[in-house]
């Protein structure tokens, strides 16, 4: 985590740089950790179709979700476990807390 805090000046100016002038980089940072633990933990195989050139989940819900929600889902459910295990260790070094989850849906 030293690391994190000593290169945090150039995570924040380069978020500034990207257009986000009054935000802080940190804020930014617990929100993805949080989106991407709210995916849900999806056992079994799930139904995929291919309407064009790339394979989406049928599901529209599944569809819908964010784009690293869907790479957490399509890795699988222990994969995705083992990631976000260390999502919370992060989230937890970062704030002090756990995350405070909305329903699976949001994000």
């Amino acid at each position: 985590m030293t690391g994190y805090v000593h290169l945090y000046p150039l995570f924040q100016q380069a978020y500034k740089d990207l257009g986000y002038p009054s935000g802080y980089f940190n804020d930014r940072l617990v929100e993805v950790i949080d989106n991407l633990l709210a995916a849900p933990d999806i056992k079994g195989p799930v139904k995929l179709v291919r309407p064009k050139v790339m394979y989406q989940f049928a599901d529209p819900d599944l569809e819908a979700r964010s784009a690293g929600q869907k790479i957490l889902m399509r890795m699988g459910s222990d994969n995705a476990g083992r990631i976000k295990t260390k999502l919370h260790e992060i989230r937890r070094e970062l704030t002090g807390q756990a995350p405070n989850l909305r329903s699976p849906a949001a994000g």
